[in-house]
């Protein structure tokens, strides 16, 4: 049954490998609209995600398109980051604040301390130096690069509590400046397909295997030897650095074996509508940001059950995931999942990537408003993954991906400053 699985998500792969070979000439070249400001926009991926380099140069933004390349020669300077694919919204928050500005990554006394990681990370030379109050930037995160796209802002502009009490009991020992707060950096936060109030998929408790079959699944349909795949959980805090010599197999083991999942700071919990809830409690939507949301719908209302089935078009991977969520509801423990719940794109629920509950929120009516959600008109057909043009994407949008980013590109570059 897995060889049978592996052939079709190869096939798949091939096809979309010619279909694209078909679209591969530059689209027009339509020059950014920048009357508004010329902030650059940061990419954020999500859950899985990888950086350049990884799994042979296939793109997590765009697949075999390029839509950093795209919006750099259409005239909105675009960058994409790269934080922990698996790593729990804080870790990647602060992951991503580094990779932006530059240093080594520090992710708090307090709060390294309290879940038993190391307090420091990597260092990155920072891919816009500059970035402060005056040369501020646009965030888009797509899946859980949105959850991490909010955090920063909060880390950024309340800073954190804890770690300035440790400080205040512990001085030898230093602060990152992330956590002092008062910084107003980001114009705009922009989610794609977000779990702002988290997954029913998720708290099945099956992310962990999702996670693994993913990879596995990416590396066949790309052409990789799994023994030799290149990909980095960039789980250094954890102590799970890959090896010299070790296989990805053994690493990948290694890493899915860990403690680390039973742990709240990791992706698994925050993916979770209870994770979700807790970090909407604290994480606000402020005054001076615009926040726009974007939301896909792949499944369809069954006449005789009422619950919602995965459409014909959606990514083999996510068919069994969305009849799941197509189904689930409860009434405890809360938060309560009803059957407004069922509407998904295989991996998340439609009503819970509009926007984050409680929050200030607006339907787009043709103006963007600032300091609420301006939630789009969900895109019907649309899977989760065709937001960034992955294998097997193939609904109407698969060949306009890139007018649809340079659209979304539009608007921000629009805002007043």
């Amino acid at each position: 049954m897995k060889t049978l699985q592996k052939l079709f998500i190869t096939a798949v792969f091939l096809f979309s490998v010619f279909a694209v070979s078909l679209s591969i000439q530059p689209e027009q070249q339509v020059r950014a609209e920048t009357s508004g400001n010329d902030y650059p926009i940061v990419l954020v991926h999500g859950l899985g995600g990888w950086g350049k380099g990884e799994f042979l140069g296939y793109r997590y933004w765009g697949g075999l398109k390029d839509i950093e390349f795209y919006l750099n020669q259409t005239g909105h300077r675009t960058y994409v980051a790269t934080v922990g694919p698996v790593s729990s919204n804080w870790d990647r928050a602060v992951e991503l604040y580094y990779y932006i500005k530059g240093g080594t990554v520090d992710y708090g006394a307090a709060h390294a301390k309290e879940h038993g990681h190391a307090r420091f990370g990597r260092t990155y030379p920072g891919i816009y130096g500059q970035w402060d109050e005056t040369n501020k930037i646009h965030l888009i995160g797509h899946s859980m690069g949105g959850q991490t796209s909010r955090m920063l802002v909060e880390l950024l502009k309340s800073g954190s509590q804890k770690e300035q009490e440790y400080y205040s009991q512990h001085p030898e020992e230093g602060i990152s400046p992330l956590f002092t707060g008062g910084k107003n950096w980001v114009h705009s936060v922009t989610s794609l397909a977000t779990p702002h109030n988290g997954s029913t998929f998720a708290d099945q408790e099956q992310i962990v295997s999702f996670i693994k079959d993913f990879i596995i699944h990416l590396a066949s349909a790309a052409g990789q030897k799994q023994e030799s795949l290149i990909y980095d959980f960039k789980l250094d805090q954890w102590g799970l650095k890959r090896q010299p010599g070790e296989s990805f197999h053994a690493y990948m083991n290694r890493v899915m074996t860990s403690p680390i999942w039973q742990s709240n700071d990791i992706s698994a919990y925050d993916l979770t509508t209870f994770g979700a809830q807790e970090l909407n409690q604290w994480m606000k939507t402020y005054p001076d940001v615009y926040y726009l949301s974007y939301t896909g719908n792949a499944s369809y209302r069954g006449v005789v059950t009422g619950n919602y089935y995965p459409i014909g078009t959606m990514h083999p991977l996510f068919t069994l995931i969305s009849m799941q969520m197509g189904s689930y509801t409860r009434q405890s423990p809360a938060p309560v999942i009803d059957r407004s719940w069922l509407p998904n794109d295989g991996i998340v629920n439609v009503v819970s990537a509009k926007y984050p509950f409680g929050h200030p929120n607006s339907p787009y009516d043709g103006k963007i408003k600032q300091g609420v959600w301006n939630s789009f008109p969900v895109m019907e057909g649309w899977d989760h993954m065709d937001f960034i043009n992955f294998i097997g994407s193939n609904t109407p949008g698969y060949f306009s991906i890139y007018g649809y980013y340079h659209d979304v590109a539009n608007r921000l570059h629009s805002l007043p400053k």
